[in-house]
């Protein structure tokens, strides 16, 4: 069967990133986008392979109970999101599914100890910052689904109610070599806009309202209106955040993320724990508020900047700026915990060796990709850790993204 042909299937999973899927006639498995395990749908072929295909969802035969109408009118288009089409709840559920199939079929664990995911309070208006890119005529828009063209956007209901109050009102056309529009915004409901181009900014650039705007070319961020840095409050800890330094984009769960890792990392006072991929010292600031010596490494130079405005004179701390992969065979401390909070592309293989010849007791991993996670997780195992459990979180609702905060004992 080629492109174009028209499948009825009755579809069994749902796969990490975003597609139900079902078996055909022939026992191939076809993934379909927007759809829900339990449904029997109608699709029509897109993409062909020897051992699997893609269909576009044409028609729903038979609908799952959990399937809703999604709230945004560019949903299925846009490829922002993917889950809008299903309730909260099931989406938390799938999550935790996902991260123990993963662990499963590519960390070969056996039954894996997941957790109930803990559910974003809301599913919708969470998000603390927003990316737009630019269509050919200067509007404002995201990806289109499974594409890198730039699709024009209306609306948008991920974003916090202050970045929603804001991005409509951008009128960038005018701006040239204009590439992207960020938006972002912390817990005093302060709004900063981000402008990424190629050269430098128009003399006459002028953003009404309470904003500030930051012009990136080659690297360098220059400041036109209002201060630079948001501050987001932490469970009563403040942390100002420079434009180019990654934050947590989830408002809401940032206080949860912090307390379980505190729980799973059960700081001893006085033992020397490493913060591995520590960005602004999120967790940096807690580990050695319970009493650690903390030794930290980031690459991001304004990053370690934010962490050393917010650790400034904390003499338990010891930051190492540069990659986690150069930096760390250079540091002699012997930790007794790790706690890693790697990019999406997880651990490199030399840095899971580095930390399990080590031996610190236990590790706690913060993964925002759960197949990495389970790759890596695969490597500590075969150097003598065992997984004791992994919690997802819901810091992307409506989206096949999931955050999940795992513990690993020697």
């Amino acid at each position: 069967m080629g492109l174009g042909t028209t499948l009825d299937l009755t579809l069994t999973g749902m796969a990490y990133g975003g597609d139900a899927f079902g078996k055909d006639e022939q026992g191939r498995v076809v993934f379909v986008p927007f759809a829900l395990p339990g449904e029997r749908v109608r699709v029509t072929l897109t993409e062909h392979r020897r051992g699997w295909a893609r269909g576009r969802l044409t028609s729903i035969l038979e609908p799952a109970s959990q399937r809703v109408d999604p709230a945004c009118k560019h949903y299925a288009q846009c490829g922002g999101c993917h889950y809008q089409h299903m309730t909260l709840e099931y989406q938390t559920s799938l999550k935790a599914d996902i991260v123990r199939d993963q662990l499963t079929r590519l960390g070969h664990f056996t039954a894996p100890p997941v957790l109930a995911t803990i559910p974003s309070p809301t599913p919708n208006q969470t998000r603390n910052h927003i990316q737009f890119g630019l269509t050919a005529s200067g509007r404002l828009g995201f990806r289109a689904a499974g594409s890198h063209r730039i699709i024009p956007v209306d609306e948008c209901h991920l974003p916090e109610p202050s970045i929603s109050a804001v991005w409509p009102r951008l009128r960038l056309a005018h701006i040239p070599r204009l590439r992207r529009v960020s938006v972002r915004t912390d817990t005093r409901q302060c709004t900063q806009v981000s402008l990424e181009a190629e050269g430098p900014p128009p003399r006459d650039l002028k953003l009404d309202g309470p904003l500030s705007a930051m012009w990136h070319a080659g690297g360098v961020a220059t400041c036109l209106q209002g201060a630079d840095k948001l501050e987001f409050d932490v469970m009563g800890y403040p942390f100002p955040v420079s434009s180019l330094s990654f934050f947590q984009v989830h408002n809401g769960l940032v206080d949860s993320l912090i307390c379980h890792a505190l729980q799973a990392m059960a700081v001893v006072p006085g033992e020397v724990l490493f913060d591995l991929y520590a960005g602004v010292g999120l967790f940096s600031a807690f580990l050695a508020k319970a009493g650690a010596r903390v030794v930290a490494v980031e690459l991001s130079p304004h990053a370690c900047a934010d962490y050393r405005a917010h650790l400034e004179g904390a003499r338990s701390v010891v930051l190492h700026q540069g990659a986690v992969e150069d930096v760390l065979p250079s540091i002699p401390d012997r930790p007794q915990g790790v706690l890693v909070d790697p990019p999406r592309s997880g651990l490199a293989p030399s840095v899971v060796q580095d930390l399990i010849a080590r031996r610190p007791s236990r590790i706690v991993y913060v993964s925002c990709d759960p197949s990495t996670l389970a790759r890596d997780g695969q490597r500590l195992v075969a150097g003598g850790y065992r997984l004791e459990q992994a919690l997802p979180i819901d810091m992307f609702p409506q989206t096949f993204h999931i955050e999940t905060l795992s513990l690993w004992r020697r």
